[in-house]
């Protein structure tokens, strides 16, 4: 099998992709697919032993990808491991920004320890990783980033960490189109709502039975998949949406435009685009689908 991609192709034939957080979850999702549409892949995060399991997949699947294991919270290892990049793999073409992560946390729970870990995950990496691809490779030969934020714009209550970087990653994703668009860069961002991924599994008991009744009150009435997140991205790094600079597009099934006087009925007619040939679900990521 291979992935079953609505692009054409050869969409990025000759082009180098990065992809932080590319180990796992929506991140190997995205490698597959840009491998899959001609992309040289190249992927990173902080365990070597991970991405080298995607590496052989997407090898397998006859693609090309390249890792590179270093922690986007660290300015100086940024900055080396994006130059170790271009002089391995050449000029980067189009920037990813995956890598995240948060804990489920009232804010008074929250240590300082703690919110600053997630900001630096969510927010700091982010900007160090595309401040460097656009200073060592970007500025000269233009490109394209893509952020992938999270569904905060209703509040977010248990995530106030992750909520606080995801509003200031989409503020970054503004001011960056208007000061890198004369070095011919786009910058845009990706919103996802709650997807059914590995990072599911990672919550407290508590939190998955929350997640299981939440489902029911979106407009799809179902989570969204990896494929989805990842054709929308596609998408932002095409020349389709060459006009398109300073957005975030929200791939949520429309949880935001919810409300409190309406109920929606029961229904399977917005069916999911399950793309990814490769997707691999635990048995409470498969409940949540059934």
């Amino acid at each position: 099998m291979s992935y079953s991609s609505v692009f054409k192709n050869d969409l990025f034939e000759g082009q180098n992709v990065l992809i932080t957080g590319g180990g796992s979850g929506i991140g190997r999702c995205i490698a597959h697919e840009v491998s899959a549409l001609g992309a040289s892949v190249i992927i990173t995060g902080r365990s070597q032993e991970k991405l080298d399991k995607v590496v052989a997949e997407i090898t397998e699947d006859g693609g090309k990808a390249t890792a590179f294991s270093f922690d986007i919270r660290d300015e100086e290892a940024v900055k080396s491991a994006i130059a170790d990049v271009v002089k391995s793999c050449g000029p980067i073409n189009h920037l990813v920004n995956n890598a995240g992560g948060q804990f489920p946390a009232k804010l008074e729970d929250i240590s300082l320890k703690g919110w600053e870990a997630v900001v630096k995950n969510n927010l700091t990496g982010g900007f160090l990783v595309s401040r460097e691809v656009m200073l060592q490779s970007m500025r000269e030969g233009g490109g394209n980033i893509v952020n992938i934020v999270a569904d905060f714009w209703n509040s977010m209550p248990n995530m106030g960490h992750s909520g606080a970087a995801r509003a200031g990653m989409v503020n970054f994703t503004q001011t960056a189109s208007m000061e890198w668009a004369h070095h011919g860069i786009r910058v845009n961002a990706v919103a996802p709502g709650l997807i059914a991924s590995s990072g599911l599994d990672t919550y407290s008991d508590d939190r998955k039975k929350v997640i299981q009744t939440r489902s029911q009150k979106m407009p799809t009435k179902r989570l969204g998949t990896e494929s989805e997140i990842s054709a929308a991205v596609v998408f932002l790094l095409c020349p389709a949406s060459s006009f398109v600079t300073g957005e975030t597009l929200r791939v949520d099934g429309g949880v935001p435009n919810t409300n409190i006087n309406y109920d929606i009925p029961d229904h399977k007619k917005l069916p999911p685009y399950e793309g990814f040939h490769r997707a691999q679900y635990s048995d409470f990521v498969k409940s949540l689908k059934e």
